[in-house]
This record gives structure tokens, sequence and C-alpha cells, in this order.
């Protein structure tokens, strides 16, 4: 915040210093973009975080908080009850995004649709939104789903269907305000509880439920 003060002061200094003439409204317009200027940067910050690779856990995807945890009906790839958890990102999250287990990508597929907030309970099939099915060695097929959101209009995934991938290798972006879903297998034991924030490659979200940590 102290680096980010200082520039404030000096940007409007060297304005003031060659453009003497300004009013108040000038200076509430270059403060405006001048702020605005780090929230971008900010946002689209990139923080190392490498993880050691651990096949019975399956780790969050993405930072932000748990809305949703349910048996759902996933109807693109598995077409029948999976466990649903989803995490929403506001647009103070980073917004990278991240592989939850080691394994092959199975499945790719970019589906366009509407940009309704990403919170809705709907948004997860009709927003635009990527759907990656990843094989794993403990959980079998896991669907790892990004989903734009209302400001969100644009997802970058780099899932390549016959392609392996790791823990914690980055599976893509999302700009401004999102949700990534993950649906996993019956049996499986979840981590994490609605509301709870996460983040991604740190918290653990799920481990398979026939194992036992030591």
């Amino acid at each position: 915040m102290a680096v980010v003060f200082i520039t404030l002061v000096a940007a409007l200094a060297i304005i003031n210093y060659f453009l003497p003439q300004q009013t108040t409204f000038h200076y509430f317009l270059y403060l405006s973009a001048i702020v605005f200027y780090f929230f971008v940067v900010r946002f689209f910050r990139d923080p190392a975080r490498p993880l050691n690779p651990d096949e019975n856990i399956i780790t969050a995807p993405a930072d932000g908080k748990i809305v949703v945890i349910e048996e759902a009906i996933e109807s693109v790839y598995f077409n029948e009850k999976r466990i649903q958890v989803s995490i929403f990102m506001s647009p103070t999250n980073v917004h990278k995004n991240w592989y939850p287990q080691n394994g092959k990508i199975k499945f790719y597929k970019h589906h366009s649709g509407r940009f309704m907030v990403a919170w809705h309970p709907k948004s997860s099939e009709l927003n635009e939104r990527t759907t990656t099915v990843i094989g794993t060695k403990y959980f079998g097929d896991i669907l790892v789903r990004q989903i734009a959101g209302a400001v969100a209009q644009r997802i970058a995934c780099y899932a390549k269907e016959g392609g392996k991938v790791k823990q914690g290798e980055e599976l893509g972006f999302i700009r401004f305000g999102s949700r990534v879903d993950v649906f996993l297998p019956p049996g499986t034991e979840i981590l994490v509880k609605k509301g709870q924030k996460v983040q991604g490659n740190i918290t653990k979200l799920a481990k398979w439920g026939e194992w036992e940590s030591d």
C-alpha cells in the first residue's frame, strides 16, 4: 500500500507541474484512473504456490468461497450423479486456475452461453464455460468446469485432450469475477464447508472416502 500511495503522490505532482491549471474534477479523474490501473495489475497477479502432488487429495483449483456442495446430475460428460463443489471468485481474488489432481485429459469442450452472475444456480449449465475431464488414479474421472460471470466474459483454458497434467499446474484463467465447479465421484470425502474461503493449490478440497491419512 505504501508503494501505491507514493506512486499516486508522485503522479499527481508530475501532472500538477506540467498542467498547473487543474480543477478538483481533473484530480478526481486522475486518481480514479490510477486506482483502476493498480486494481487491474493486482487482478492479474500470479502467485507462486508450489505443492507436492498427492494422488489421494483433490486440491482447490481456485481461490474464492465455497458456494455449493451437493449431489447433482452432470449432463455434459457423466450423465449421472456426482458430488458438485463450487468455488465463487470475486473480482478481488486471484483468478488463475490450477489442476486439482494428476491425470490425463480425457475430454475438453468450450461451451458458448450467457453471462449471468456466477453464483446463480443455473450458471453452471447456461453461462459461457469450459468442461475438462481428468482421468485420475484413485478418483477415476473428475470434471473441472470454469464458468464466466456477469463481468468475466473471457475464459482461458490450456487443457488438451490426451495430454498429461500434474496437480498444481496451471489449468487456465478467468477474468474479473467467476466460478469453478468440480464434479467428484460418489464416495469422495469432502473436506470443506459451504461458505468457507479456500486458496488454490493450498486448500484440500476432498479425499477419497476409503483412504485414511496418516
